[in-house]
């Protein structure tokens, strides 16, 4: 990084001045519009009187627009701009463009007085290198000569500071820090701030493989393995922004999904796309979007709830249960065997009749069946069948009166062989009569009886409740043994036939069952249109199963998919993803692109080379994260007697962290029973309140905090305590060296490591 020279400076601080003149000048206009229009919404609505108006939705719409822009035009005032390329188009003059947060110009004349950073040519500022360069625009790719990128500094509308790419940058290394790279100048000086309660955006810091990930195309699966602090969380959802912006006309915030690991982590990732006047992103848990697919309301097992006992208890027959349970409902093998019942119910489904009106057949059951398992097979099974009944509804007339003609005729010679052998007279009249009524009589009942066994046929043949075909699967021993050949355990498969019928006596559902109902669900009744996605960003992905995520492919068109995670935090071992090479076979038929992340940002040298230990030994082959040349003071590790003596220095550490002008502290327990108890000894041996996190949480508050350790994934803080770091807590265990990894990986600026008795061999 260059700083600029006193002229540069000065012509980039005039550069600020006439914009900001500029921006409050349009804000002005666009104001005054939004009021006018404001008054007009107002006038129609009186008008209307609760009426549709066509002018009024018409200006509404409208003002949802406009008053976009007041709020852009606003924000902009802050801070314009944060970068600014000198690019040459092939035989063009050279030009300055400016690059925002948002793009702002002129409304009227449509010129563009900065870039939106999302803009093609906006890429050149991210990924883009000195001389010969090129973006990709929508007419094509765009040659040219790349001649300066300038980042700016701007802090409450004042340029503070700019900086100007090396022509030749370079990647350093020294001798003493090898594998680090050289982080600039503006990079570190955003690293340096202070963590805030929610994540915000990063458009001014993408670092070109982030950039790389966020402008990947939309429709394929793209899998991104993200060493701590690498920001692939960040990037997937500024990933979501350039997406919105890039397929503006056939894209909108309704149409997108984010799955997320809690309610907690929803409430921090919150800000960042409405920062990003990104709008109506559907946000959730896995177990939030499965229950309102399968319309319940029932209470959940949730894997937070079930991890937290696992780390409770000690090694038992139940626990053995407990987890192998899991990790059998979560793998393609159990998809496989769900399949096989969904196909016995198939099979199950051909088992029928003829559709009969009296003794006369309407449609005939091979040509059901014909249909059924042949012609619209692609279906869902109970599609299927409104599928047949929408194509018989336009037959059922004619074989209606197919019938009647039918019954006509045998009645015509019915009354052919009385007029033949009665002389005429009142007793022949009167038979006829009778005949004549009869076959009216029965003509009209065929008619209305047709229609009533026609609909009667189908709503017998769709009565499915698709929660309790999942619970009949486990207690049909038949059909249990015929479905799985017998390939589940008999020990195993009772536990998880009687854990299955108490949950369901008690109202409540294990959240490892969800993936399975909800797969049933779709195979029967297929997916509601309200959640059908064209996009869906799945984070922290390698705490979901295999099956779990097979579940969520099926919800989202053409494959568009951003999954980020690192199987490095993958704490739900039992049942998560170990590797991402399996799950890109077994689920996406090895047709998914895969990036790795390696570059961590958020915390200094030394707390990454001291996570990284733990790292190390575990049974993975991630590469360890490599931190940016920011330092720090190296993680301490404090031998603590008794509960006062590490009350007492807790409050040290709470000064130190204020003295240095940073607010947020975690104090990271091993499990939420042992958070309780750090909370009662801080209450009696502490001066500062410290609030406990709990797995329901809805709401985070970073200050000073007492957390869980599988509940920080994906969170930061300025500071964080790891609370008894000793062998009893932390072993040998692959669970124990994922927790660990992941407590060790959340700070920015300081780390203490806490133990009581014999020192945890994984921080040797």
């Amino acid at each position: 990084m260059v700083a600029l020279n006193c002229d540069q400076m000065d012509f980039e601080k005039k550069n600020l001045k006439e914009t900001k003149i500029w921006i409050n000048k349009e804000l002005g206009k666009i104001q005054e519009d939004d009021k006018q229009l404001k008054g007009k919404i107002d006038a129609l609505r009186k008008q209307s009187k609760g009426k549709y108006n066509e002018e009024l939705e018409t200006k509404e719409k409208l003002y949802a627009i406009t008053h976009k822009n007041v709020q852009k035009y606003n924000e902009a005032q802050k801070q314009p701009y944060f970068g600014r390329i000198d690019f040459r188009e092939y035989r063009r003059e050279k030009e300055i463009f400016y690059i925002g947060k948002f793009g702002i110009g002129d409304l009227e004349t449509g010129d563009e007085k900065v870039i939106d950073w999302r803009s093609p040519i906006a890429d050149l500022y991210y990924s883009g290198t000195f001389g010969e360069s090129f973006y990709r625009a929508p007419m094509g790719i765009i040659s040219g000569e790349l001649s300066l990128k300038r980042k700016f500094i701007i802090k409450d509308s004042e340029l503070i500071d700019a900086f100007d790419e090396g022509i030749n940058e370079i990647i350093l290394k020294s001798s003493n820090e090898e594998g680090n790279a050289l982080i600039d100048e503006y990079l570190r000086i955003n690293l340096e701030q202070s963590v805030s309660s929610k994540l915000k955006d990063v458009v001014a810091t993408i670092q070109k493989e982030q950039n790389d990930i966020i402008r990947a195309d939309k429709n394929k699966v793209l899998i991104v393995q993200g060493s701590a602090g690498s920001g692939k969380t960040t990037v997937a959802l500024h990933r979501l922004a350039y997406l919105l912006y890039k397929y503006k006309e056939k894209l909108s915030g309704e149409d997108i999904l984010v799955i997320a690991p809690n309610k907690l982590f929803l409430d921090y990732i919150s800000d960042v796309l409405p920062d990003l006047g990104v709008d109506n992103v559907r946000q959730n848990t896995f177990e939030g979007i499965a229950l309102e697919v399968l319309g319940l309301k029932s209470k959940i097992y949730s894997k937070d709830k079930k991890l937290s006992e696992i780390l409770e208890s000690k090694e038992n027959g139940e626990l053995k249960f407990i987890t192998n349970s899991s990790k059998l409902r979560g793998t393609i093998g159990f998809k496989s065997i769900i399949d096989r019942y969904i196909r016995y119910m198939e099979i199950r489904d051909l088992e029928i009749e003829d559709i009969k009106v009296d003794h006369y057949v309407l449609f005939d059951k091979k040509e059901i069946q014909r249909l059924y398992a042949k012609d619209v097979v692609h279906l869902s099974l109970n599609k299927r069948k409104d599928e047949i009944k929408r194509y018989f509804t336009l037959k059922i007339d004619e074989k209606i009166k197919s019938i009647l003609d039918k019954i006509d005729f045998s009645y015509e010679y019915q009354i052919a062989r009385i007029k033949k052998s009665m002389e005429d007279g009142s007793e022949r009249r009167k038979k006829l009569i009778e005949l004549y009524d009869e076959r009216d009589n029965k003509k009209n009942e065929i008619k209305i009886q047709a229609k009533k066994n026609f609909d009667g046929y189908f709503n017998k043949w769709k009565q499915v409740d698709t929660r309790k075909l999942y619970i009949d699967f486990f207690n049909n021993e038949e059909i249990f043994k015929e479905v799985t050949s017998e390939k589940i355990p008999k020990a195993l498969a009772d536990y998880m036939k009687e854990e299955l019928n108490s949950n369901y006596e008690n109202g409540i559902i294990d959240s490892d069952d969800l993936a399975a109902m909800l797969y049933i669900k779709l195979k029967i009744e297929g997916l509601p249109e309200k959640f059908k996605y064209k996009h869906t960003v799945i984070d922290e992905a390698q705490d979901y199963s295999v099956f779990q995520i097979a579940v969520l492919k099926e919800l989202v068109e053409n494959n568009s998919l951003t999954i980020v995670g690192d199987v490095g935090q993958g704490i739900y071992y039992y049942k998560g993803i170990e590797n991402w090479e399996k799950l890109i076979d077994e689920v996406f038929s090895k047709d998914a692109t895969y990036v790795q992340l390696t570059q961590s940002y958020r915390s200094t040298v030394e707390i990454i080379e001291f996570a990284n230990k733990v790292l190390e030994k575990q049974n993975n082959k991630i590469k360890p994260a490599i931190p940016v040349l920011r330092h720090g003071k190296v993680p301490e590790v404090i031998e603590f007697k008794t509960n006062k003596e590490f009350g007492e220095r807790i409050d040290k550490i709470v000064k130190e962290v204020e003295n240095i002008n940073k607010k947020s502290i975690a104090i990271i327990g091993r499990t939420y029973g042992e958070c309780k108890k750090i909370k009662e000894h801080l209450k009696k041996y502490s001066e500062f309140d410290w609030d406990i996190v709990k797995d329901t949480d809805k709401n985070l508050k970073l200050e000073k905090i007492i957390i869980p350790s599988y509940m920080t994934k994906g969170l930061e803080f300025d500071c964080t305590v790891i609370y008894n770091c000793n062998e009893e807590n932390y072993g040998e265990e692959e669970l124990d060296k994922k927790i660990l990894y992941v407590a060790l990986t959340r700070a920015l600026h300081l780390e203490y490591v806490f133990y009581s008795g014999e020192k945890s061999k994984l921080i040797d």
